[in-house]
């Protein structure tokens, strides 16, 4: 892999103004980047291009209002960050948006602030969504003392592990190092391989991270 694009996080951005989607192609060069005019348009593409975060525009296409598709996409892929942007709603109408089982990650004004949205995508592509999942899931492991044996631990482990790679392969400018990446996590290459398809699979990482996903073969732990 020549180019650090390939293996940088899947964007969809739900917006209907072009001036602002220019915008945003600038500021998120390098990102596979997704982009619908319409809540409708995005509750399919959630399906089809698995994000690992969304930009919402609270203005839309065809009248629709980003802020009453929120719920949908949430619960359509309930791990996937979501950043609401909007220069009309009133404060109560943002700290509503941040609350609640289907609510955004963060809420940004326009005219937005390229070095604020810079942060903000970082913070949400690395700590927020998968890795918040990671987090519930070992936080309940302490709290019922699964033991290590265990399949849900194991499962844990499993995207644990997972979560870390998808950091380090995105800010990779070369093709994975299997070897290497198992030493590391004191695991076999075949479960390596196992994890880059079970990404490629997800969505997590572009299929040119490493094209021989579909060839290789992986095995449990």
């Amino acid at each position: 892999m020549n180019e650090t694009a390939e293996s940088m996080a899947s964007i969809l951005i739900i917006e209907d103004d072009p001036k602002q989607l220019k915008l945003y192609a600038k500021a998120l060069r390098g990102h596979r980047l997704t982009c619908v005019s319409t809540g409708s348009a995005a509750l399919q593409a959630v399906t089809e291009v698995k994000p690992d975060l969304i930009i919402l525009d609270n203005i839309l296409d065809a009248g629709e209002k980003g802020i009453d598709f929120l719920p949908k996409l949430k619960s359509a892929a309930a791990h996937v960050p979501v950043i609401l942007i909007s220069g009309t709603l009133q404060i109560r109408q943002q700290l509503a948006a941040l609350q609640g089982p289907h609510s955004a990650h963060y809420t940004l004004d326009k005219p937005v602030d390229l070095d604020e949205l810079d942060r903000t995508v970082e913070i949400a592509l690395t700590q927020c969504g998968f890795g918040e999942t990671v987090a519930v899931l070992q936080s309940l492991e302490q709290a019922e003392k699964i033991d290590a044996s265990e399949p849900d631990r194991r499962f844990t482990e499993r995207l644990a592990r997972q979560y870390e790679m998808i950091k380090r392969l995105r800010a990779a400018t070369e093709r994975p190092n299997i070897s290497g990446l198992a030493r590391d996590f004191n695991v076999s290459r075949k479960t390596i391989i196992r994890d880059l398809q079970d990404m490629i699979r997800r969505g997590q990482l572009a299929e040119e991270v490493y094209p021989e996903w579909r060839t290789e073969t992986g095995d449990g732990e």
